[in-house]
C-alpha cells in the first residue's frame, strides 16, 4: 500500500497525543542524553510512523520523502551559499564591508544596519538563501566588535523570517492571497506596514536584548581568514555589487512572473524563459558564485587550485547543517504523512470564531502540529477560504487576513521546524537555548504581526 492510498483511522486525540510524546522523545534523546540530533530525529521519524499507524511498507518511503523534499530546497542552497560565503570572507570582503558598516552606522547601531540591509535582501530572496549569504558579514562584524553573535545574527535572522513570512513574492501569501481572492498589491502593502515595525521590536530590540543575556562566540563553522594577512581586498562597492547580484536575478524573475500573468510578456518566449531560470534562487546563486570566483580571486591573482581549496572548505562544516535540517524535514514529513494536522484542522473548522482569528489559530496549530510554515498557511487559507468569500470584505481587509494567517504559521519553531535546526546549527546553539531565542523570537514576530493585522482589519 502507498501512502496515497492510506486512510488514517485514528482521531485527532491519540494523533495529538502520539505527537506530544513524540517530541518529548526527541528532546528527551538531544537535551538529557545527548544523542546526535541527526540521529535522534531519523529514530524518532520510524517511532512516529510506525506509532501513527502509516503502514509499514510505506513508513521508509514517508521518511525519505520528507528528507528529500526538505533537501530539495535547503541542500543547494545553503551549499552554494557557503562557498559564496567563504569567498567573502577569505578575499577580505566581509571585513571591508563590515568596516564600512561600523564606520557609516557607528558601532551601537551595527546591529540596526545589519538588519535593515537583511530586510532588503529579504525582499526577494528566501529566509535559507539570504541568511547564509549574510553570515560572513554578520560574523565579520562580531569579531570586530565583539560581544555574543545573537547581537548581530537574531535581527538578521528575524528581517528574512518576517519578509518570507508577510511579504509577496515569497510562496506563502502568495499561496495565501490566490486562495483568499485578495489583491497582491494590497497583500504587499499590508505586508510590508505589518512586516517593518515587527522586525524591529522582535528582532532588532529582541536581539539587543538577548544578546546582553546569552553571550555566544563567533561560530566557526563557515571558517575565519587572517584578516591582516590578505593582500588587495576587493573595494566596498565591489562586495555590494556581488551580494546585488542575486537580488537583481532574483527580482527579476519575479517581474517576469508578474508581466507574465498580467499577459504583458509571452510567457512561453525563449528570452523570458532564459531569464526566469536565471532568477530561481540555486541558478542565481550559481551565477552569483561563478562570478565572486573571477572577482574575488582570479581576478586578485589566485590560482583555480587555490579557489577550489577555498571552496571545498565551506562545504565540511555545512554538511552537519544539511543532514540535521533534512532531518527534522523528515520528521515533519512523518508528522503531515500521519494525518495529525488534517485531524486538527478539521476540529478548528468549527471554532465560531471571527474568521481573521480563526485564520491564525488554525495556521498556528498546524503549524506546531507538522513544522512547516508554507504548509500551515496554504492550509488554513484553504480552510477559511468559503468563508472569506462569503463575507464581503473590503480589499484591504482581505489583505489582513491573508498576514494574519501568515503570523499563525510563523509561532512556535520547534524539532518539527528544519529552520529551527538551520538557525541553530549556523550560531552554534545547543537545543535549549535555540528555543529560549528562536523559538521566542518567531512566536513574537506572529503574535505581533496579527495584531498589526487585526488593528487594521478592526478600523477599515
Amino acid at each position: 500500500m502507498t501512502p496515497e492510498d492510506w486512510t488514517q483511522t485514528l482521531t485527532a486525540g491519540p494523533l495529538l497525543g502520539i505527537a506530544a510524546a513524540s517530541i518529548a522523545v526527541l528532546l528527551v534523546l538531544i537535551i538529557w542524553l545527548k544523542m546526535h540530533a541527526f540521529v535522534a530525529l531519523v529514530l524518532v521519524s520510524l517511532l512516529t510512523a510506525v506509532a501513527t499507524g502509516i503502514p509499514v511498507g510505506s513508513v521508509v518511503p514517508v521518511m525519505t520523502g520528507g528528507f528529500g523534499t526538505t533537501l530539495a530546497s535547503v541542500a543547494l542552497l545553503v551549499a552554494l551559499g557557503a562557498m559564496l560565503g567563504r569567498l567573502v570572507e577569505t578575499s577580505g570582503g566581509a571585513k571591508v564591508l563590515s568596516d564600512s558598516l561600523v564606520d557609516r552606522f557607528g558601532e551601537k547601531r551595527a546591529p540596526f544596519a545589519l538588519g535593515l540591509a537583511s530586510l532588503i535582501f529579504g525582499f526577494p530572496i528566501f529566509f535559507d538563501a539570504g541568511l547564509v549569504v549574510m553570515l560572513p558579514i554578520v560574523f565579520a562584524v562580531a569579531r570586530r566588535l565583539g560581544g555574543s553573535v545573537l547581537l548581530y545574527g537574531l535581527p538578521v535572522a528575524g528581517a528574512f523570517s518576517v519578509m518570507h513570512i508577510y511579504v509577496p513574492p515569497h510562496p506563502g501569501p502568495v499561496a495565501a492571497t490566490e486562495l483568499l481572492g485578495a489583491s497582491i498589491g494590497t497583500v504587499l502593502a499590508v505586508g510590508l506596514v505589518v512586516a517593518i515595525p515587527t522586525w524591529y521590536v522582535t528582532a532588532y530590540l529582541y536581539g539587543k536584548l538577548m544578546g546582553n543575556r546569552i553571550n555566544l562566540p563567533v561560530p566557526s563553522i563557515l571558517g575565519e581568514a587572517d584578516q591582516d594577512a590578505i593582500d588587495n581586498p576587493p573595494s566596498f562597492g565591489t562586495v555590494v555589487s556581488i551580494l546585488l547580484l542575486p537580488l537583481v536575478l532574483i527580482f527579476a524573475n519575479t517581474g517576469l512572473n508578474a508581466l507574465a500573468t498580467a499577459g504583458t510578456v509571452d510567457a512561453d518566449a525563449v528570452w523570458v524563459q532564459a531569464f526566469r531560470a536565471l532568477g530561481e534562487t540555486p541558478v542565481a546563486l550559481l551565477v552569483t558564485l561563478l562570478v565572486a570566483t573571477y572577482v574575488l580571486g582570479r581576478r586578485r591573482g589566485q590560482s583555480g587550485s587555490a579557489i577550489e581549496k577555498i571552496v571545498d572548505s565551506a562545504l565540511g562544516p555545512v554538511a552537519s547543517v544539511i543532514l540535521i535540517t533534512g532531518a527534522g524535514g523528515m520528521f515533519g514529513g512523518v508528522l503531515r504523512a500521519s494525518g495529525i494536522g488534517d485531524a486538527l484542522a478539521d476540529v478548528l473548522g468549527d471554532l465560531g470564531v471571527p474568521v481573521i482569528v480563526a485564520g491564525f489559530l488554525i495556521a498556528a496549530v498546524l503549524r506546531v502540529a507538522q513544522g512547516s510554515a508554507t504548509v500551515a498557511l496554504t492550509t488554513a487559507a484553504g480552510l477559511i477560504a468559503p468563508a472569506v468569500a462569503a463575507g464581503g470584505y473590503s480589499s484591504i481587509q482581505l489583505a489582513t487576513v491573508v498576514v494574519a494567517v501568515a503570523a499563525g504559521s510563523v509561532v512556535l519553531s520547534h524539532v518539527n521546524d528544519s529552520g529551527f535546526w538551520l538557525v541553530g546549527r549556523f550560531f552554534d546553539m545547543d537545543v535549549k537555548t535555540t528555543f529560549k531565542t528562536w523559538t521566542v523570537m518567531e512566536t513574537l514576530i506572529g503574535l505581533m504581526g496579527f495584531a498589526i493585522a487585526m488593528a487594521i482589519f478592526a478600523v477599515v
